[in-house]
């Protein structure tokens, strides 16, 4: 089937986050504007400048079997629960091939990580130097691969018509959904399984970032650490965690009678061309993701009445995201509620893109903006209607639309959108 107009529209949704081991208690969480950041109380984390993090709030091992577990690095196995909740909400029952409605020829997947298997890495560098060659597990290169999450979500629901790894830093959730939406809207495949998932919290990563100033060093106030658009914010939090969707043509969905959550309208792309780190300041690049999503779809400025922000709580990005929602949109930014997400669960890096599609998927099914917590003393240039302190009823009436922004090291933007159906 080759086609380039086909609507695609999301039927399942999985996540696994420091606010909860499912959709359903993270989604409580945030509309709670409850923060998922505490104290590191691992030993290694005594020496570090950052002592804090937002840890997934299920372990892993209370989900996946052992054996299996073994097998896989934690950004994997955070992906497979996110990926194995979102298949069942949509309503597949078993792998393609078992499960008839769907036909694992027209079947994909397309995980993302910013960083991939890192912790696999570092620690099984530390068993090399420590016990030596044959100490080193024979699994090794398959858990540190960038695509093993996608590669084992891939083989879970069976998918056979592309495996895909976008890896764009910290738009990599978003670019991986956005692949997604291409390859259905293409004629690719019917289904598409796609998110993000990182778990990067490792002395080494949390040493590096902190060193770059790019992490908050309030240790004294975990909960009050990730602070968009406050004067006193600090830089990121990291967490850790998946967010994953199960896309298909609205054809493809009908004819099996699939619950649908939203339309994935589309997608905007660019990148800065200005530093490998820091954003460009007036926000030239994301007006670029802005103005293409627009031009590449049928959405309408005034149906916009959610942003789910990138919003990472440093002091240079906030602002430059905020710049360049006015310049695309103008006016019409005041009736659009801004949520920072991140406020509660954190950074999650290559996995942030795929939880905030999540949230914001959500926001629009229930109508309701998440709170951004954390905001004692607004940054005046923060020139837009943040949602603050607590969650925000959207309009009931009629089709609306919610942007989620997601920007990363070396420049990348991506935007994408959704609407009610």
């Amino acid at each position: 089937m080759s086609s380039t107009n086909r609507t695609v529209v999301v039927t399942g949704i999985g996540a696994t986050t420091p606010l909860g081991g499912d959709v359903a208690s993270t989604w409580e969480g945030l509309i709670a504007g409850r923060s998922g950041v505490r104290p590191l109380e691992q030993d290694w984390a005594a020496d570090l400048p950052v002592k804090i993090a937002a840890q997934i709030a299920v372990e892993p091992g209370e989900v996946i079997p052992r054996p299996q577990a073994r097998r896989l690095d934690r950004s994997a196995q955070f992906a497979l629960i996110a990926a194995k909740e979102a298949w069942a909400d949509a309503g597949f029952t078993d792998k393609a091939g078992d499960d008839t409605s769907v036909d694992p020829d027209r079947l994909g997947a397309v995980i993302a990580s910013g960083i991939g298997g890192v912790t696999t890495l570092l620690d099984q560098y530390d068993v090399l130097r420590d016990k030596g060659v044959r100490r080193v597990s024979p699994h090794t290169v398959p858990m540190l691969m960038p695509n093993g999450p996608s590669a084992n979500v891939g083989l879970a629901v069976g998918a056979r018509a592309g495996v895909h790894t976008p890896v764009s830093a910290c738009a990599s959730g978003a670019e991986a959904i956005g692949y997604a939406i291409e390859m259905i809207r293409s004629g690719r495949a019917d289904v598409v399984v796609a998110g993000g998932t990182e778990a990067a919290i490792h002395p080494l990563p949390i040493a590096a970032f902190g060193n770059m100033m790019a992490m908050s060093k309030n240790n004294d106030d975990p909960e009050g650490a990730s602070r968009p658009y406050d004067v006193a914010r600090d830089g990121f939090v990291l967490g850790e965690g998946a967010g994953v969707i199960v896309l298909e043509s609205a054809e493809h969905a009908a004819k099996r009678g699939a619950r649908v959550y939203a339309e994935a309208v589309g997608q905007g792309i660019s990148a800065d061309g200005h530093d490998i780190v820091q954003p460009e300041p007036e926000g030239r690049g994301i007006s670029h993701a802005l103005q293409n999503l627009m031009d590449c779809t049928d959405l309408a400025a005034a149906e916009i009445m959610h942003v789910n922000a990138h919003a990472t709580s440093t002091p240079a990005g906030d602002i430059a995201e905020l710049k360049a929602l006015r310049k695309v949109f103008g006016d019409d930014t005041d009736h659009m509620a801004v949520s920072g997400t991140k406020s509660m669960t954190g950074h999650l890096l290559g996995g942030a893109g795929g939880i905030e599609s999540v949230a914001s998927i959500l926001a629009l099914y229930h109508r309701i903006a998440p709170p951004t917590i954390n905001i004692d003393n607004l940054d005046p240039e923060a020139d837009a209607d943040i949602v603050r302190g607590e969650a925000r009823k959207l309009p009931v009436e009629g089709r609306i639309a919610a942007l989620n922004d997601s920007f990363g090291f070396g420049g990348h933007n991506v935007v994408l959108a959704f609407r009610t159906v």
